[in-house]
């Protein structure tokens, strides 16, 4: 939306400038290699109409479960070697790089996929890049996510004494079931709250000036808002997952925290897909017409503004429960294309 604010503006050229003419933060992205698009590649463009391929949920699943498990079996076979377990500044430090290995190959794979399947709405708009004026803002968001998460779990959770092996799996497939749904919650009261009460809508706005999202938006956003996108909500649910008698140690945190960013990431990816955020109750939440797809939000930012609707990021339960879902465009069921899924690949 168009203001007076210099800042406000969403302009992307930068990619293209001469590369002497950028500074630090150009050059950390440039390196670092998780733009949306390559610029000299096509991105396939469909009209509302064609059909939109499906994705599984147990692929999604698999996915974040082997990409967040590697990491702890190698800190497993570290502690049967050599009988030590990792300090707990070891273990952040550690964590840390599994956690920017863990979204560096989600934000490439994410990237192929759109150069492959497109995007929603791509016959009216490109996806937004990361505006000129906001570069370093959308790289600081980006790394106090990433070392914030870690510290905070680390911090509340980790015991020196237990290893990986000490996770309860049984408790786990309950708490990554309920981590989304309880999150959500949150999220849903939070993110709603500040559409709705005029005097919050200031700590909002900056996260609406994208109506076509790319992943490296996700946390592009007012400070109030980056605090608890980045740590407020995780913490909140944490306690409330804590109240209600799950076990919430530090390996199934990890996990858990692992699907968020997932679905934080591809829900901001506006890919062409219908999509749902990985949980391992997806199919029930398919029964109630409660399951999130990528249209969902992307809707939330391309229609929304002050005034709005989709605001869950994990799920539709709390949008189905308070009536705020809005429909779909493409995602609508005789637009699936069931017949040709789509796998996201391991490696």
């Amino acid at each position: 939306m168009a203001t007076g604010n210099p800042m406000d503006n969403m302009k992307s050229t930068w990619r293209t400038w001469d590369p002497d003419k950028w500074k630090l933060p150009h050059k950390i992205f440039e390196h670092a290699n998780v733009y949306h698009i390559e610029l000299n590649r096509d991105v396939p463009i469909h009209c509302k109409e064609d059909k939109i391929p499906y994705v599984s949920d147990w692929s999604l699943n698999r996915w974040v479960l082997i990409n967040s498990g590697v990491p702890l079996l190698v800190h497993q076979l570290f502690t049967y070697f050599t009988g030590y377990n990792f300090h707990p500044i070891i273990a952040f430090f550690y964590y840390y790089y599994a956690s920017r290995l863990f979204t560096t190959r989600e934000l490439r794979i994410l990237r192929e996929l759109g150069h492959t399947h497109g995007f929603l709405d791509g016959d009216k708009h490109e996806r937004d890049g990361v505006p000129d004026v906001g570069v370093s803002k959308a790289l600081i968001s980006v790394l106090l996510a990433g070392f914030v998460r870690p510290l905070m779990t680390v911090w509340l959770t980790y015991d020196a004494d237990n290893a990986p092996a000490s996770l309860s799996w049984t408790w786990l497939l309950v708490e990554i079931s309920l981590y989304g749904i309880i999150l959500d919650f949150w999220f849903y009261w939070y993110h709603r709250v500040m559409h709705d009460v005029n005097r919050l809508w200031k700590f909002h706005r900056t996260h609406h000036l994208t109506k076509h999202p790319n992943p490296l938006l996700t946390i592009y956003a007012d400070s109030e808002q980056e605090f608890f996108d980045i740590a407020g909500i995780p913490l909140m649910t944490w306690f409330t997952m804590k109240v209600i008698g799950m076990p919430m140690g530090f390996y199934e945190w990890h996990i858990c925290q692992m699907y968020v960013i997932f679905a934080e990431l591809a829900g901001h990816s506006g890919l062409r897909l219908h999509a749902s955020p990985p949980n391992p109750v997806t199919w029930l939440m398919r029964v109630f017409d409660a399951e999130l797809v990528i249209e969902d939000h992307d809707l939330h930012h391309r229609r929304g503004w002050k005034k709005s609707h989709n605001y869950g990021k994990q799920t539709r339960v709390w949008d189905r429960l308070f009536g705020t879902c809005s429909p779909r465009i493409e995602s609508v069921d005789a637009n699936i294309d069931y017949d040709n899924p789509v796998s996201v690949p391991i490696l």
